[in-house]
């Protein structure tokens, strides 16, 4: 297919555009990782510097809105945990939405394996913590080791893990997506302390328009972000965390492939548009495109480089700035709390989504994608170990004392850099003596492997190439009705 370039008349000046291999990475989950941790890494200067006051002191600032003698708002710590992580949890929402309607999670032997490691990566690390804490007011914290880093697992994967990281990759994708469904869940139940009533009436009733919108098969989506702004509102005065209308609206944002004839009235008002270059057929031609495009894919689009080079990185600035004196130092070694999540992360994590994982492929459940060996398997089970966003997320809903809140916060940071370190070699090492790459031939199936306790490889199907679709008599209406 010729390559048609930007759209639009070249302008007249243009600024320098960055360098290729400046936008391939920024392009990739490496990309936001880095600034994610950037973000982390500038939270601890700041809290440790001598100007180290100024950190909680700035987070603590009101922002909100004073007319007459109402006011509402929140400090710029809630804005950043309540408003903007919502984004985050939205597009994780979509995400969830998307492959359970066209992804990977509509095969059940595709997320056998990586939904029951998920599960065993929720559990087992809660254990763990349990058996550290139980009796103690930490005890309340369970909820932060059950939770994988997106962000941090995928961008370390493509940073250090194996050449050819993908097959490995949609595995832990699919177990992330799992896992994500899990400690939202918790986030829901387990730490919602108060609940008004009339709030999540009216929260209630915003997502019964939500699924309105989604059955007369709304494809515009100004409806679904009014709505959806709202129910943040609802929730946040019933009590619930806001952000739990993020991932709401993000399950029932539409995410089903267009009809044929969506698609075919592209053509036919293009073709117009080409012979008419008029201002209505220029937006009779973009209504169509639109229409012709799950309303998910266009709002993700839109919100997910928002959501990772942006909101994210802003949430760690926010929230790891923790204060490493010696004395702090101290406390921390000693604290079941913090002690409790650094092995929660690290051993838990790696021994349930290994374990549980493993039974399933035992018990043919499911299979491994691709190349996908136990070795892999391991490596991958190690890196989820990394609970960074989320499990600091939590940490804040779960705690009042500044000194637990700081001890979970150490014992997070050591547990996700160890865990992080140790999958990363485990999958570099077993990457290149048994590598994930495809087989040269892409015609045949993969290299019959040696015997071994792995899963049958097996490669995706080529995928099924559409034939042409010739374009029809279109209405002069307008793009079809709904």
């Amino acid at each position: 297919m010729t390559d048609l370039g930007r759209p639009g008349p070249p302008l007249r000046i243009a600024l320098r555009p960055l360098a290729p291999h400046v936008r391939s990475y920024l392009a990739t989950e490496s990309g936001g990782a880095t600034l994610l941790l950037g973000a982390s890494v500038l939270a601890l200067l700041w809290a440790n510097s001598p100007w180290g006051g100024t950190y909680h002191a700035f987070w603590d600032t009101w922002l909100g809105v004073d007319v007459g003698g109402w006011s509402w708002g929140m400090d710029l710590h809630a804005w950043v945990n309540d408003a903007t992580m919502a984004v985050f949890f939205l597009v994780i929402g979509l995400e969830i939405s998307r492959e359970a309607t066209t992804g990977e999670l509509r095969d059940r032997r595709a997320i056998a394996v990586p939904a029951l490691g998920a599960l065993g990566g929720l559990l087992v690390p809660a254990l763990i913590f349990l058996a550290f804490n139980a009796g103690t007011e930490a005890a309340h914290g369970w909820g932060i080791v059950m939770s994988t880093d997106t962000a941090f697992l995928v961008g370390v994967l493509a940073l250090f893990g194996p050449r050819c990281p993908d097959q490995l990759r949609l595995f832990l994708l699919t177990l992330a997506v799992v896992d994500d469904i899990g400690a939202i869940t918790v986030m829901a139940v387990a730490y919602t302390d108060q609940v008004n009533v009339p709030g999540l009436l009216v929260a209630a009733a915003l997502v019964g328009v939500l699924v309105w919108l989604r059955w007369v098969r709304e494809w515009r989506l100004a409806p679904y972000v009014a709505t959806g702004v709202a129910l943040w509102f609802a929730v946040h005065a019933s009590g619930v965390h806001a952000t739990l209308a993020g991932v709401l609206v993000g399950l029932l944002v539409p995410a089903s492939l267009a009809r044929r004839e969506e698609v075919v009235a592209v053509h036919g008002y293009a073709k117009r548009l080409a012979h008419e270059t008029t201002a209505e057929q220029q937006h009779l031609t973009e209504v169509a495109s639109r229409a012709a495009v799950p309303a998910n894919d266009r709002l993700q689009r839109v919100l997910h480089p928002w959501s990772a080079y942006a909101v994210v990185p802003l949430f760690g600035l926010a929230n790891a700035g923790v204060r490493v004196d010696a004395e702090t130092l101290r406390a921390a070694a000693t604290s079941p709390l913090t002690i409790g999540t650094a092995v929660a992360l690290v051993v838990g994590n790696a021994v349930g989504i290994f374990a549980a994982s493993s039974l399933a492929l035992r018990l043919g459940l499911g299979d491994l994608p691709g190349r996908v060996r136990y070795s892999h398997l391991l490596g991958g089970a190690m890196l989820a170990g990394i609970g960074f966003t989320i499990s600091l997320f939590i940490t804040e809903l779960a705690f009042d004392d500044e000194v637990l809140v700081e001890q979970a916060k150490i014992g997070i940071l050591v547990g996700s850099a160890v865990s992080a370190v140790l999958g990363s070699l485990v999958l570099r090492s077993m990457g290149e003596r048994w590598p994930l790459c495809s087989p040269a031939s892409p015609d045949g199936p993969p290299a019959a492997l040696p015997a071994g306790d792995w899963a049958n490889p097996s490669e995706p199907a080529e995928p099924v190439r559409p034939e042409p679709v010739r374009p029809e008599p279109v209405s002069e209406d307008g793009p079809p009705a709904r």
